[in-house]
């Protein structure tokens, strides 16, 4: 494996991991891992998941290795703390962030309103808050999903930094500033590493903003991936893999590799 691949950013459930097949994860792509960090390069897992959710997923499906970086909820960022297991904030961007959307969701209200009425009159979808903020939602399956969205995308046609990361039938209101992509960015600011030397792989439309070739130039998918991810890397000159969730993250990498 060359030097060229410095750091990895992978999602974890579809891609990294298989929820609906065996095995959960690729055993090879998981060497492969090992060998590129051990050569010097930085593993980022770029998830949805909050930390502890995911450090409930590395235990439960015995990850052999443990990544440098995570980045959580589609916008934290964290690095390994001084004894190595803990997780600390990496610079100021999570402390920023909070901020951003304590003031956005402030602001946002009027909207929110709009959808929270929408979707408890005309959907069978469930809310989901955190305290008393509308964290997000879950929706009975895609198609609903898709009339939900709908809805939000004009009801925030007058609100401009309110966003939504979407996987599947779970919804994450955001700021638009936050997101895969700028947490990744932000990431490769703080250790310096260039756009060029930034492998990305995703399944999801939460994954997009990684790989749509401006954060990351080797962006891939497994073959698992929804067609718009596939199109996004396509058309951002990625890699879209044959096999499907770590068996594809792997097949991408040896792509970029011999290249």
């Amino acid at each position: 494996m060359n030097s060229r691949v410095q750091l990895l950013s992978l999602d974890f459930d579809g891609t990294l991991v298989s929820r609906v097949s065996e095995p959960v994860l690729d055993r090879q792509c998981m060497e492969l891992i090992r060998e590129l960090q051990d050569a010097g390069t930085m593993w980022a897992i770029n998830t949805g998941r909050s930390v502890d959710v995911l450090e409930s997923g590395l235990a439960d499906f015995s990850f052999p290795i443990r990544p440098n970086f995570i980045l959580t909820t589609e916008r934290d960022v964290f690095r390994r703390g001084q004894n190595g297991d803990k997780w600390e904030a990496f610079g100021d961007w999570n402390e920023r962030c909070a901020q951003d959307h304590t003031e956005l969701f402030s602001s946002a209200q009027p909207v929110l309103a709009e959808v929270i009425d929408f979707v408890t009159q005309k959907t069978k979808a469930r809310l989901i808050y955190d305290s008393e903020r509308l964290e997000g939602l879950v929706a009975e399956d895609d198609e609903e999903m898709k009339r939900i969205t709908e809805f939000i995308e004009q009801a925030t046609g007058g609100h401009p930094k309110l966003d939504y990361q979407r996987n599947t039938v779970y919804l994450r209101f955001c700021h638009a500033d936050y997101h895969k992509g700028s947490a990744l960015a932000e990431l490769a600011r703080l250790i310096e590493v260039p756009r060029e030397n930034i492998f990305a792989a995703g399944d999801h439309h939460n994954d997009i903003s990684m790989l749509d070739g401006t954060v990351a130039a080797m962006p891939s998918c497994p073959a698992n991936a929804i067609d718009e991810v596939k199109a996004a890397v396509r058309a951002a000159g990625g890699y879209i893999a044959q096999r499907e969730h770590g068996a594809g993250v792997r097949e991408a990498l040896l792509h970029f590799a011999s290249r």
